[in-house]
Parts: C-alpha cells; structure tokens; sequence
C-alpha cells in the first residue's frame, strides 16, 4: 500500500517538475530580452544562445512528462485500492 501511495506522490511531483520548467523558460527569456535591451548589438547572438537553453529546459519538460506518464500507468485501477482499503478497514 505504501508503494502505491509513493507512486501516486512520484507522479504529481515529476508533474510539477514540468511546470517548473515553464517557470524556468520565463526567467530565460526575460533574461536574455533584458540583455538585448543594454545591448542591441549582441541581440543575434543572445538570441542563439537563449534558443539552446531553451532547447534543453525543454527537453527536460519533455523527460518529465514522459516519467510521468509511466509512473502513471503502474498505478493501480481506483477499484483495486478501493478493495485493499475495505479489506484493511474490517
């Protein structure tokens, strides 16, 4: 009982992870507008460089989801836990 409730804990966790990652897109992006905006010049190359950190945020996104998404498919159908617990309770 005590895996299932970590799994079910596993999944809403890498789930967050995901989201963190739009976070961390955000601050990468004001970042490198920010640098673009004291130095027009540089903006090409700020440019690139944001594209690949944003590439690899991504990807991690991407990793996480899928984590998820396997995670969730070990979990037990809700009937199955339903069971246990009425078994556990009598």
């Amino acid at each position: 009982m005590i895996y299932y409730a970590g799994l079910a804990i596993a999944v809403a966790l890498v789930a967050i992870a995901a989201g963190g990652c739009g976070v961390g897109q955000g601050i990468a992006v004001f970042g490198a507008i920010s640098g673009m905006a004291r130095q027009p010049e540089m903006s090409g190359k700020i440019q690139l460089v944001m594209f690949i950190g944003l590439a690899f945020i991504e990807s991690l996104t991407i990793y996480s989801l899928m984590m998820s998404f396997i995670l969730l498919g070990k979990l037990p159908k809700t009937e199955a836990i339903l069971e246990v617990i009425q078994h556990a309770v009598k």
